[in-house]
């Protein structure tokens, strides 16, 4: 994950939950509609608006 373009609060609760810049995040399944969907960081399991995630900047790295 390279940034984070949110809200203080917001921000820092991702943050608590593990999205940092430089953190591994990749994205799990998604609910029925697409809504929310589970993104998994650091080990957890972590289900997020898609509203909150497109605010999230993240880079592909090679497989």
């Amino acid at each position: 994950m390279d940034a984070l373009d949110l809200p203080e609060d917001i921000a820092r609760r991702l943050m608590e939950l593990g999205f940092v810049p430089g953190a591994h995040v990749t994205a799990a399944q998604a609910a029925p509609g697409g809504d929310p969907r589970v993104y998994r960081v650091d080990g957890s399991e972590v289900a997020l608006r898609r509203e909150t995630a497109r605010h999230l900047f993240l880079q592909s790295s090679p497989q």
